[in-house]
């Protein structure tokens, strides 16, 4: 689904990814499902363009629905895939603490878990090999994808500013549906390892330039950045 010039989206509000379309390639920022490869390639069709387009994957952080097609683009197609370097044993083994969920609806969480095995999330696979970024980056990508450490979610979430499509992509450094109880709006994600330290985090938002602002999970949210951070937290409350 095309948001804007340059700027689209594959999968829902359930789980979500995004392209950043250039004439020197394609930026694909998270990579959601292993299920969700099937779109990828629908919408890279409808562009008229291939997976051999694609110059680049840059995982918000580890997770399991964010990493999906990645390794398959890495492997099948030779893409290098970024992540934080303090994400890249989760994103390769899975290694992640147990945290509490939080709140949970039968309703969204049943229909989270039932789109997550329909988009083939089990069993995971994850990345043999990653290409570690830190704070401050910018990648030699198409649109330059700038790095934001954004860690709280997980040590090496980030946010990944595109100045080009006045776009930042957040990852689960913040959801505007929560999956687990259906709820809309701003609000911090479930899972969240640190839940203080990502709030704090989301403080780094207020100085980027966009009028996007994409999560992982939720409907797209068009305003500034810098009003992020209270709008969450008023979520939270």
């Amino acid at each position: 689904m095309k948001l804007a010039p340059h700027l689209h989206r594959i999968g829902n509000d359930i789980v979500a990814a995004y392209l950043v379309v250039t004439d020197d390639g394609v930026t694909v920022i998270d990579a959601g499902l292993p299920g969700h490869w099937k779109d990828l390639v629908r919408e890279l069709d409808g562009l008229g363009l291939t997976p051999a387009d694609v110059k680049g994957v840059v995982l918000t952080h580890g997770d399991s629905d964010h990493i999906g097609f990645a390794e398959r683009l890495r492997r099948d197609h030779g893409v290098p895939v970024y992540v934080h370097e303090a994400d890249a044993e989760r994103a390769r083994t899975g290694e992640k603490p147990k945290v509490a969920s939080g709140p949970m609806k039968l309703g969204p969480t049943l229909g989270f878990f039932a789109y997550a095995l329909r988009k083939r999330a089990m069993p995971t696979t994850y990345v043999s090999e990653v290409v570690e970024v830190h704070d401050g980056d910018v990648l030699d990508l198409p649109g330059s994808p700038v790095i934001v450490g954004m860690p709280g979610h997980s040590p090496g979430s980030i946010a990944v500013h595109v100045p080009l499509v006045e776009a930042v992509f957040v990852g689960d450094a913040l959801t505007t549906r929560h999956v687990l109880t259906g709820h809309q709006g701003m609000q911090p994600a479930p899972f969240t390892d640190d839940p203080d330290e990502a709030s704090t985090s989301l403080d780094r938002l207020a100085g980027l330039s966009a009028s996007w602002v994409l999560p992982g999970h939720g409907a797209p949210w068009q305003g500034a950045p810098a009003d992020v951070a209270a709008a969450v937290r008023s979520g939270a409350a």
